[in-house]
């Protein structure tokens, strides 16, 4: 259910990106939002004269009420309820009792966020706190708004309502199927009609992320760690009904980072990536800084840092040439071959 004391705090364009729909709400009733955007719901009737909203009978508390329960009703209507347009993360606590350094983080759908730190500083604990959508029960004290909203107890307690896809470093198949059948098997586990289509895509994409070629009869035992990551990163963005993709080291996998990166969110996933790399971190839209086990701040990725990204990029590129010419026998020192 969505709360008018969150509705209240939002600028006005966020509230129409999130709910299209209300714009017939604002039309309605008469409302102007030519130049509202940034402006907040108490911000945008400042800017209304007091006589003219008097002689209008314009009740922003009144209004605010009715909006609220506008929005609500027209998600149960849409069944759009159980989508996730963004995630919020409300501070807490770093393990010294010291408060977050940051007032609030809305992730949307589409966006990539990088968590940078040290080792063991407490990366793993925000993705604890979002899976298990924390209220403030937990030792960092954090809240976790699912649609700006406090969300019910299925986020928590449903198997089928899986809030979080996590990608470990380590995937190690043991099931005897060839990636056909494993990709096909659980496209049937979702129920899933025409699988095959599906199934043929999810192959190809992988292969364009992986290192190396496979086939879609080569068991999955044999595929090796890139390939391996390369399929279940295929097989989640495509497949999986979890709205948030957490990836463990990517720069590990032994594949086309920046094309996975870009699958996952023309699948209008939320993508978090615990990351070393700088340029896997300088990717992403956002990066969150953590030490202590709290998040000390958020850091907006600026246009400077995306020129210096641009010359990391072409470094990355000459290592990836290089590799790949060791992977084939070739000698570093000749020409490279046509």
């Amino acid at each position: 259910m969505i709360t008018k004391d969150r509705l209240e705090h939002r600028k006005i364009d966020e509230i129409l990106r999130d709910y299209p729909f209300v714009d017939s709400f604002f039309k309605n009733n008469g409302l102007d939002l030519t130049k509202a955007g940034s402006l907040s719901w108490s911000g945008y009737f400042d800017t209304i004269d007091e006589e003219e909203r008097e002689d209008r009978a314009l009740d922003p508390a009144h209004l605010l009420v009715q909006l609220t329960e506008y929005i609500n009703q027209m998600l149960n209507f849409l069944d759009e309820g159980q989508q996730i347009h963004s995630l919020t993360i409300l501070p807490g606590q770093d393990k010294s009792g010291n408060p977050e350094g940051f007032d609030e983080l809305v992730i949307r759908k589409s966006e990539i966020i990088s968590i940078v730190g040290p080792t063991g500083s407490g990366k793993s604990r925000l993705l604890g706190d979002i899976e298990w959508v924390a209220r403030k029960d937990t030792p960092t004290k954090r809240e976790i708004l699912i649609n700006d909203a406090v969300p019910d107890n299925s986020w928590r307690f449903s198997g089928a309502k899986k809030l979080v896809a996590q990608l470990s470093q380590n995937m190690n198949f043991v099931m005897d199927l060839s990636a056909e059948e494993f990709v096909e098997l659980h496209a049937e586990s979702r129920m899933v009609e025409d699988r095959s289509d599906l199934v043929r895509r999810i192959l190809e994409e992988a292969n364009k992320l992986a290192g190396e070629q496979f086939t879609p009869d080569t068991p999955i035992t044999s595929l090796s760690g890139g390939q391996s990551r390369a399929l279940m990163i295929a097989d989640t963005a495509i497949l999986s009904q979890s709205p948030i993709i957490l990836i463990d080291e990517i720069e590990n996998a032994g594949i086309d980072r920046k094309k996975a990166l870009q699958l996952l969110l023309s699948e209008e996933k939320i993508v978090l990536m615990a990351t070393h790399d700088p340029v896997l971190a300088l990717m992403a839209d956002r990066r969150i800084v953590i030490k202590n086990g709290g998040i000390t701040k958020v850091i907006e990725t600026t246009n400077e840092e995306r020129k210096i990204l641009g010359k990391l990029e072409e470094l990355d590129r000459t290592l990836l040439s290089y590799r790949t010419r060791l992977r084939t026998g070739e000698s570093l020192i000749d020409p490279p071959r046509p």
